[in-house]
Order: C-alpha cells, then structure tokens, then sequence
C-alpha cells in the first residue's frame, strides 16, 4: 500500500490477483470494521519508520539468515513486539492498528508486521499457514529458515516443525516432502482469510453473532462462495433471526457440499431457517 493509497474496497478484491492485493491495507480494512476512525495512513507510516530505523543496520550484512535476525532483535527486543501468551484470545490481537499499537499480537497478525517490514528491505519473507500456529519463512541458500513470530521470531528446525505438525496429522508419520509441501508460502488471500477465520471464532466462543457473522461476510468478499464462510454467515444469521439470509447461505453451501461432514446438521439448520416468521431487515 503507497502511503497516500486509501485503503483497498471490499468489493473490488474477489477480481483482483493474489499478488495485487495489499496485504497491509486489507489487513487494516479489517480493522476499520471495528474501528471506524482508524487512519491507514498512520500505520503505513509506523512501517516506513520500522524499515528506516533498520536500513543502515542492514547495509553491511550480506547473509540474509543474519539480515533477518537483525530486523527480528529490533521488531522483538527493541520494540517490544511480543506474543499475547496470557490473552491469546482478545480479538485485538487480530486487528493490526492494535497490535501497532499495543506491540501485542497474535502469530499471523505478528508474522504480517514481520512480512512487512522484511519485504521493504527486500528481504523475500513469506508467511506459512502452518497447522496450530502461523510461521514465517525465509529461503536460504538450498532451503529455508523457519521462523516462530509469536515466540520472538525464534528458528524452528526439521524435528521441532514435525512434533508440531504431528498432533495435527492423527499420528500419522510425515516425511521430508510431506513437511516441505506444508511449508509452502501462504498466498495474501490466505492469510487474510486466516485472520478473519481467527476472529470469527472468538466472536463464537463469546455468541457475539453480529460480530461474527461479518467475519464471515469479509471472507466472501475475498474468497465468494468459500463453503466454510457460506455455512458460518448462514448459522450466524439464524442466530439473529435473519432468516432469509440465513436460508441463502445454507442452502448454498449444501449446494455446493452435499456430502460433507456436517450436512446432515446444517440441513436441521436449514428447516429451522425454513420455519417461523422472518425477521426484516
């Protein structure tokens, strides 16, 4: 995002390439929907002051595994950045102008400081929808450095990255390749997604429906027709009585997942969508 852009419309990202959507702004965006007043200028400006601070630090450094721990020592050790490990559920550690803000963050919305600042000093950081917790990673000579931005952008080797992924995988072994193909780097639209999806479940867990079921809207503006968000916004409706919309979403996502998992239980949702008086709205 240019520092004069304004931030990107919500309409205009399903046609827009992986490549062409900001990741900054869009992530911003989110945050507006929950803080109104919210200045993108501002934030984009504390990331140029980020990368200007650690330009001349870089300047002498050629190896990129210590180019990137130069710029992990001033996110982490100078400034503060950390992990919210005693409230890792406080939404505010999904909206980025907080995380700025209170140097707090959850790994995706800490990885996305990271990617930021890394990048404008073209250092080719990627994010990595990893099972659990969101990593980054960096390529290096005939591999790559794995990085935990929750835990203060510590590196993660080979057997560290497979106990992690082994509660995930139902005991099932992995190998090199296996491993190597998790580790693909998160396209933009992932991990916004991601985020919204982070938030949606602690809207959820707290039955703040109105919250939640615009978690869900923004994914589908990002990504129109993603079953998961489809069934999310419709059940989400119901709970608020909404029942038109409701009826739309689940219908649609039986449509397009007749034989999944739940859709016996999303088809009770469904005839209780179909019953009753809806609400106007």
């Amino acid at each position: 995002m240019e520092p004069d852009a304004p931030l990107p419309g919500w309409g205009s990202l399903a046609a827009l390439d992986d490549g062409d959507i900001p990741l900054l702004g869009t992530a911003l965006l989110i945050a507006r929907d929950e803080y109104p007043d919210l200045d993108p200028h501002h934030y984009e400006e504390l990331v140029s002051q980020h990368v200007d601070q650690l330009r001349p630090r870089l300047e002498k450094i050629e190896q990129w595994p210590m180019r990137m721990m130069s710029i992990n020592q001033y996110l982490f050790d100078e400034l503060g950045y950390a992990g919210n490990h005693d409230e890792y559920y406080d939404p505010r550690n999904s909206y980025l102008n907080e995380v700025f803000e209170r140097r707090l963050g959850n790994p995706i919305s800490l990885a996305l400081v990271q990617i930021e600042v890394a990048r404008r000093l073209d250092m080719p950081l990627d994010g990595v929808s990893f099972p659990g917790h969101f990593l980054v990673r960096l390529p290096v000579d005939d591999g790559m450095l794995v990085m935990d931005p929750f835990n203060r952008g510590r590196p993660l080797d080979a057997d560290e990255l497979r106990e992690r992924v082994q509660p995930h995988l139902a005991g099932t072994s992995i190998d090199d390749q296996a491993l190597h193909d998790i580790l693909n780097p998160a396209s933009h639209r992932a991990i916004l997604v991601r985020m919204l999806r982070n938030l949606h479940t602690v809207y959820v867990e707290h039955g703040d429906w109105a919250r939640a079921v615009r978690c869900a809207d923004r994914v589908l503006k990002l990504v129109p027709d993603n079953p998961d968000a489809l069934r999310d916004r419709g059940q989400g409706y119901l709970k608020l009585e909404h029942r038109h919309g409701a009826r739309a979403d689940l219908g649609r996502y039986l449509m397009l997942n007749p034989d999944a998992d739940d859709a016996p239980a999303v088809r009770e949702s469904l005839v209780d969508a179909s019953s009753g008086s809806a609400r106007l709205n």
